[in-house]
This record gives C-alpha cells, structure tokens and sequence, in this order.
C-alpha cells in the first residue's frame, strides 16, 4: 500500500488525485488551508485517510508537514498540488507579488521539506504539478508563468542534486493545460479545457510509472511543440488571452 502525500488536496487537482488515490487503495496523507475539506475527504475512507492542515506561505507549514507524514506512519510519494494564477494585465503588484510568494516561495519550502525527508529515509518519489505556461510566458499572467518556469528548474535542480549526493529520489514534473477548477475565471472561455477528472487520472498514471515529466494530454503536448518552434520575437508579438464570456 502506497503512502502519498498531497499538499493542495481541499479541491480541484489535488482533491481528485486524493479521491482516486483511495480508489487504488493507497494511504493518503491530506494537506491544506480549509479545514472543512479536509474533514469531507477524510470522511470518504476514515481507514486510509489522514489530515493536516497547512498554510504553504507560513514559516510553520514544514512542521505541519512532518507531523502529517508521521500520522502517516512515512511517506512514499509527495505530490505538490498547492498554487494560485490570476488573470493581471493590469500588472497589480499585489496579485503578482501574491502569486510569487504562493508558486515561489511556497512552493520552495514544501519541496525542500519533502526533499529533506526522502534524503533522510533512503529516497522516494517527489511529484510537482506546474503548468505549460511555464514554457512560454503568457502576456496574461507574467508571475504565474514565471512562477510555474520556475518551479520546472527548481525540481531539475533538485534532481541533479539528488544524483550528485546518490540519493534515490525520483521527480515527475506534471504540465497541464487548462483545467476546470476554481483557479480559472469562470468569466473566461478557456480552449481546450480539460475536465479535472480526466487530468487526475493522467497524474495517476505519471505517479504509478514515475515519468520524470509529462505533459497532459496529447493535444497540449502539440501545442507546447509548437510554442517551442516559434522564434521570440514573434512570440512577444501574439496576441494569447483568455476569451470573456459574454453576458446577457
């Protein structure tokens, strides 16, 4: 029986990949801001179910974390599933500095604690969920983008550094699309979207075979090839925005 750990596991991606984590028979150790949820999944399965709550931009939130993976009893997979994007043509600093602190920084103490872990205990499986807007930056969303290029340099650091110390850690770099969750504008038309159930069974999938990155699904794997082969200066000159709905 396998022992994951998701942290962003109260909804969306997170919340899915729990819920078909318990279909496989797996333990699952929750994480997240809202407490409620957490008792709502915890209810699903009592028996393979552990919670915690935790705040990924608290100085606190690895200390939550250890104690999660001791309720546990250990931890096989961390899967980080825990972010915010926001829509910020108006280049709002708060948003942007928000979105920093919660992809960035956030993201960079969970992981380092995971890491941290598995170097402890003779290795594992570290699993980020980041975004195919980390290829190319969106005039959209510039610190979601950045953020989420960021966190795909950040793991293959981590796994070089894992190679140069002989640690056995694996690393799966998850890149969806766009996903139906409460992340997206519900005022927006998104191309593309992607159903969350589907998108939790391609990460189930990437987990169980430890792919060191995928991106989800075929069609958005084209759609990154070919973002790859058009030169910047053409890029920066695309017009890529979300559609807004209109009301009536």
């Amino acid at each position: 029986m396998k022992r994951i750990v998701i942290v962003g596991a109260t909804s969306g991606i997170g919340l899915e990949v729990a819920r078909l984590c318990l279909r496989e028979g797996w333990k699952v150790g929750a994480a997240g801001r809202r407490e409620e949820a957490l008792a709502d999944l915890k209810a699903l399965a009592p028996e393979q179910v552990v919670t915690e709550p935790l705040d990924i931009t608290r100085d606190d939130a690895p200390e939550h974390l250890a104690r999660l993976i001791a309720k546990l009893g250990g931890m096989d997979i961390y899967l980080h599933s825990s972010g915010i994007g926001h829509r910020n043509t108006e280049l709002r600093a708060d948003i942007e500095i928000a979105t920093l602190r919660t992809n960035g920084e956030g993201f960079v103490r969970m992981v380092t604690a995971a890491y941290g872990y598995f170097r402890a205990h003779g290795g594992g499986h570290l699993a980020v969920i980041s975004s195919i807007a980390g290829i190319r930056g969106l005039g959209f969303a510039p610190a979601y983008s950045a953020s989420k290029r960021m966190q795909g340099t950040y793991i293959d650091s981590l796994a070089q550094l894992a190679h140069m110390e002989g640690c056995d850690i694996r690393f799966t770099e998850i890149r969806p699309g766009f996903v139906a969750t409460p992340l997206l504008n519900r005022e927006a038309h998104y191309p593309m979207l992607m159903p969350v159930e589907k998108v939790a069974a391609h990460i189930l999938r990437a987990l169980r075979s430890e792919r060191r990155r995928v991106v989800i699904d075929r069609r958005y794997a084209l759609l990154v090839l070919l973002w790859r082969l058009i030169p910047q200066w053409l890029w920066e000159r695309l017009k890529i925005r979300e559609k807004v709905k209109s009301k009536r």
